[in-house]
C-alpha cells in the first residue's frame, strides 16, 4: 500500500523508506516555533535538560505576537524571558516589536518554511504551513523544548482524509467559507488525528491566501495537520518569499485514506459558524436577523493583504453601522505597510473602523477588542468557543473578511452578496 503526502514527508525525515498509519517515529525537524505565551514554558523545560545551546540557531524561531505590544506587566515579563533566551542562544529568527507579526502569517512571509519541511510549533495553528506542502503541527511546550535541544520529535504517523476539490469559487466567497463548509460537514472531530490532504482540479482556483486559511483551520476539525498538493502557485509563492530549497512529495496512486470528500467550490456560499463551535456552519438561507456589536478582521487565519483588500472593497465609500465597533488588524508589518501604500487604511478609517498594529489580540480574548456580557461579534478568527473573545456570555460568529465587512455596514450578520448585489 502506498503513502500519503504526510506519510512520505515523515518517512523521509525519520530516515525510513516507508511508514504506515499508527507507526511511532522519531523525525528530524526543519523548524521549531514558539510565541510569547508558549515559549517561556518551553524555556523553563529546556533549562532542565542541562543544554547550553540549541540544536541549530537557524531552525528555531520565537515570535512575539499574542500580547505585543505588551498589554500588562505579565505580558512584558513573558516577552523579556523570550528576548533574553534568544539573545543568549544567538537565535537568528527572533521577531519583536517593529519586526513582528502574527506568527502563522509571518513565517511564510519570511520564507522560513518550504515544501517538504517538518515543522512543530507550540501553537495549535502551526498546521497553517501545510498550504506550502509542508508537514506542520502544533505541540506542547515540553515538545518544543526537546525540539530546540535535539532537533527531533516523536510522532504517531496519522491516517488521512483526501479532500478532492473541483470547480471555482464565486465572487465574495473565499477559503474561509470553504473550511467552514467542510467543518460543518464533518464536525470538529471529523478528522481527529488525521491528515487533511487537499488536491484536485479545483486547487488551481484557490489563492495562496485561501490555502493558508484552510490549512490554518484544519485543527478545528481535529486534524493532526492539513496539507495541500504543491503546484505552480505554491512554487511562485516560495520563490517570491525567498524560501530555502524545497522538496515536493506527492501521494502514491494507491495511498490509503480513511475517507474521501468531494467539494465543488462552485457550490460554496458565504458561510458563518455560529456559537459555540466551528462546526455550527450556516449559509444565509438559514440565518435570521442577528444584530451585532463588533467586527474583527485579522488573525493568523484572515489578516493577510488579500483579506484586507476583500474587506476594503466592501467598505469603500460606505460607513459602518451606528453602534458597531470595527477593528482591523494587519497580520504583519509588511501587510500593514502594503495596506497603507494601497490606500486601504484610509478606506478603513474613513468607514469608521480602527486599525491596530499586528497582534493576535482579541482572537484569544487577550486585548484590542474584548467582548462584554451579551455582546456579539462577527470575526475572521478561527475559534468561537464559550468565552473565547471575552465574557462567557458573549457570542462569536466566524466568517470571511467579506462577510465580516458586509456585517459591519448593516449592524447585523449579512452576506456580502446582499451588500454588493
Amino acid at each position: 500500500m502506498g503513502m500519503t503526502m504526510t506519510q512520505k514527508i515523515l518517512a523521509a525525515h525519520a530516515g525510513l523508506s516507508t511508514v504506515k498509519a499508527g507507526d511511532l517515529i522519531l523525525a528530524s525537524l526543519d523548524l521549531v516555533l514558539g510565541n510569547d505565551i508558549t515559549s517561556p514554558v518551553a524555556i523553563k523545560e529546556f533549562a532542565k535538560l542541562g543544554k547550553d545551546s540549541v540544536f541549530d540557531k537557524e531552525k528555531i524561531t520565537m515570535i512575539m505576537d499574542h500580547f505585543v505590544p505588551n498589554k500588562d506587566i505579565k505580558a512584558a515579563e513573558q516577552c523579556k524571558t523570550c528576548r533574553s533566551f534568544c539573545s543568549d542562544m544567538d537565535i537568528t529568527h527572533f521577531y519583536d516589536v517593529g519586526d513582528m507579526g502574527i506568527e502563522h502569517a509571518l513565517i511564510p512571509e519570511k520564507g522560513l518554511v518550504t515544501a517538504g519541511d517538518v515543522v512543530i510549533g507550540a501553537d495549535s495553528h502551526t498546521c497553517t504551513y501545510g498550504a506550502l506542502g509542508a508537514f506542520s503541527t502544533g505541540v506542547g511546550s515540553t515538545d518544543m523544548a526537546c525540539g530546540m535541544a535535539i532537533g527531533k520529535a516523536w510522532f504517531k504517523v496519522p491516517s488521512a482524509i483526501r479532500i478532492e476539490l473541483t470547480g471555482t469559487l464565486r465572487p465574495y466567497v473565499s477559503g474561509k467559507d470553504v473550511i467552514l463548509h467542510i467543518i460543518g460537514k464533518i464536525g470538529v472531530d471529523g478528522a481527529l488525528y488525521r491528515s487533511m490532504e487537499f488536491g484536485g482540479k479545483g486547487l488551481s482556483s484557490l489563492s495562496m491566501a485561501d490555502r493558508f486559511t484552510i490549512a490554518n483551520m484544519a485543527i478545528e476539525a481535529g486534524a493532526k495537520n492539513g496539507i495541500f498538493e504543491t503546484d505552480y502557485k505554491t512554487l511562485l509563492y516560495l520563490n517570491q518569499h525567498g524560501s530555502k530549497s524545497h522538496k515536493i512529495y506527492e501521494a502514491d496512486y494507491d495511498a490509503e485514506y480513511d475517507k474521501k470528500l468531494y467539494i465543488n467550490l462552485s457550490e460554496i456560499e458565504p458561510t458563518v459558524a455560529f456559537p459555540h463551535l466551528p462546526e455550527n456552519a450556516k449559509t444565509f438561507n438559514e440565518i435570521e436577523d442577528i444584530k451585532i456589536d463588533q467586527v474583527v478582521i485579522g488573525s493568523c487565519t484572515n489578516g493577510r493583504i488579500e483579506d484586507l483588500q476583500a474587506a476594503a472593497e466592501i467598505l469603500k465609500g460606505r460607513h459602518v453601522a451606528k453602534g458597531v465597533r470595527v477593528i482591523i488588524i494587519p497580520a504583519t508589518q509588511q501587510v500593514y505597510l502594503d495596506a497603507m501604500e494601497q490606500g486601504l487604511l484610509k478606506i478603513f478609517i474613513e468607514s469608521g473602523a480602527v486599525v491596530s498594529t499586528p497582534t493576535c489580540g482579541p482572537c484569544l480574548g487577550g486585548y484590542m477588542g474584548i467582548l462584554a456580557d451579551g455582546e456579539r461579534a462577527v470575526t475572521t478568527t478561527n475559534r468561537n468557543f464559550v468565552g473565547r473573545m471575552g465574557h462567557t456570555g458573549s457570542e462569536v460568529y466566524l466568517a470571511s473578511p467579506a462577510t465580516a465587512a458586509a456585517s459591519a455596514l448593516t449592524g447585523r450578520i449579512t452576506s456580502p452578496w446582499e451588500v454588493m448585489k
